[in-house]
């Protein structure tokens, strides 16, 4: 019996706020143990709360930008459990009302679940908790840092509509490139900012009935995601055409030996005694903060490509370039408009501008001519004004001095030589003094008037027309 993988993420990631979720102790990485603590995020006795609004406006954001509904009613809860780095031994959370749901999110992938190279996974909520500290575990004791407790942290949980390891991987750097193109969170691994949860059961093909579900907790890396799931999915598999029957429990994944290991039996809701929390009033968003929330939507990575492939008629590679690099798009945006070729602007934000910004360790800020300049200058290559290789010397000189393209050729006489005659004069020239190439081409060898018309480009330094050039030499030679 053939079986499939039936894959549910529970993603974790750390508000970009600059203070806690519910007290204004910073939200900073890298500060000193226990420096950035209150009463409140240490859970003193007699402490209240109070909602950090931009994490609420975050997380609605979060929503706009995954399609969810926005409910006009949402509350806060407490999720009871007792853990060393847990202060308050319950979390503040999301249960039953959450400021999210029912969304879903489209992504880049070529697995046989796509559908012209899309995927779509159904969004279940996200919703807003707060995080814990951190243990550190040493040779003969722990110690735990609670600067992370109270951080706003966003869970997004997805239904389970991924199939495998690839999709799983492809879905959290699509969900994260949202993120952090929205101004949610810096998304950064490194350094903790997204955590994932990896639920996943197997079922045989074609059966609509999920089997136990079985989590992996503390995924710190989508490779690590990957490398779980390509572990845990034959596990299951094995293990249920064994005859064993699989039941519902936490694992956790042991990266340096590349297994998962039993943690715990799994636990319910119940397990948690959740209640609403008597300190916090549920929210209740009105219009006019709903609209200046929605404001903020910004064009998502996804729909920029598309809309450059569209709109410009630029290949894929060149769209996705501007796809994960916006201050580039938006120079390229600027420069486009009334362009007959989009395609060569392309060619040199990408190719020219784009280098010499890494070159300089430079953002597009920094940029001496305007982008209407970089579309004057494909005009004059267009135009036939300039050769190509001549526009390379001006690309150069505009980006050192930000001087307009045309004042550039007209200072140092850069204009294309296109005059018949003198172009005659300059054929004639490279034929007497290159007999072998020239007795070539008319024994039947074409490369070689490659090399005279190479010769007469060098000789006119650059400046004859190259297509004119070509036509004259080979008139001449035949």
């Amino acid at each position: 019996m053939e079986y499939e993988a039936v894959i549910g993420l529970e993603t974790h990631v750390q508000l970009k706020t600059k203070s806690k979720m519910w007290c204004g102790c910073a939200n900073a990485f890298g500060s000193d143990p226990n420096t950035n603590v209150c009463p409140v995020c240490l859970g003193l006795p007699g402490v209240l709360p109070v909602a950090n609004e931009e994490a609420l406006r975050l997380t609605v954001l979060t929503g706009c930008l995954l399609n969810c509904e926005i409910p006009r009613f949402a509350k806060f809860d407490r999720k009871n459990y007792f853990y060393p780095d847990s202060p308050k031994n319950y979390q503040v959370t999301q249960y039953d009302r959450p400021s999210t749901s029912q969304g879903w999110m489209e992504f880049e992938y070529d697995g046989p679940e796509a559908v012209n190279g899309l995927a779509r996974v159904r969004i279940t909520r996200a919703h807003l908790e707060e995080d814990v500290g951190k243990s550190t575990h040493f040779d003969r004791h722990s110690g735990v840092d609670f600067n992370r407790a109270g951080v706003p942290l966003l869970e997004i949980v997805s239904e389970p509509d991924l199939r495998g390891p690839e999709m799983a991987y492809a879905y959290l750097k699509a969900l994260t490139d949202i993120l952090h193109r929205g101004g949610i969170s810096d998304c950064d691994l490194e350094k903790g900012m997204v955590r994932c949860d990896v639920n996943i059961s197997v079922r045989p093909k074609g059966e609509e009935k999920l089997g136990a579900k079985i989590e992996i907790k503390n995924m710190n890396s989508f490779s690590g995601v990957r490398r779980a799931l390509e572990y845990e999915i034959p596990r299951q598999i094995a293990a249920v055409q064994r005859g064993e029957k699989l039941r519902q429990e936490t694992r956790r994944w042991d990266d340096v030996a590349g297994i998962t290991e039993p943690m715990r039996s799994k636990e319910d809701a119940h397990d948690y005694r959740y209640f609403p929390e008597p300190d916090l009033m549920p929210f209740a968003p009105t219009d006019t903060w709903l609209a200046e929330i929605r404001t903020r939507v910004v064009e998502l990575p996804l729909a920029r490509k598309q809309r450059f492939m569209q709109t410009y008629a630029l290949p894929s590679g060149d769209a996705e370039v501007f796809r994960d690099n916006r201050p580039l798009a938006d120079f390229f945006e600027a420069a486009v408009p009334g362009a007959r070729n989009p395609k060569a602007i392309a060619n040199f934000v990408i190719n020219n501008l784009q280098a010499k910004l890494s070159e300089n360790l430079a953002g597009t800020d920094s940029v001496k001519f305007s982008p209407p300049d970089l579309r004057a200058l494909v005009e004059l290559i267009e135009s036939g004004q300039i050769s190509s290789k001549i526009a390379q010397e001006v690309f150069a000189e505009m980006y050192a001095t930000g001087t307009a393209p045309g004042t550039i050729v007209q200072q140092k006489g850069l204009a294309q030589v296109s005059d018949t005659g003198a172009i005659e004069q300059l054929a004639d020239e490279v034929i007497a003094a290159n007999p072998g190439p020239a007795a070539d081409f008319r024994n039947g060898k074409p490369a070689a008037l490659n090399f005279l018309k190479g010769q007469l480009m060098k000789l006119s330094k650059g400046k004859a027309n190259p297509a004119l050039a070509g036509e004259i030499l080979q008139r001449k030679l035949s």
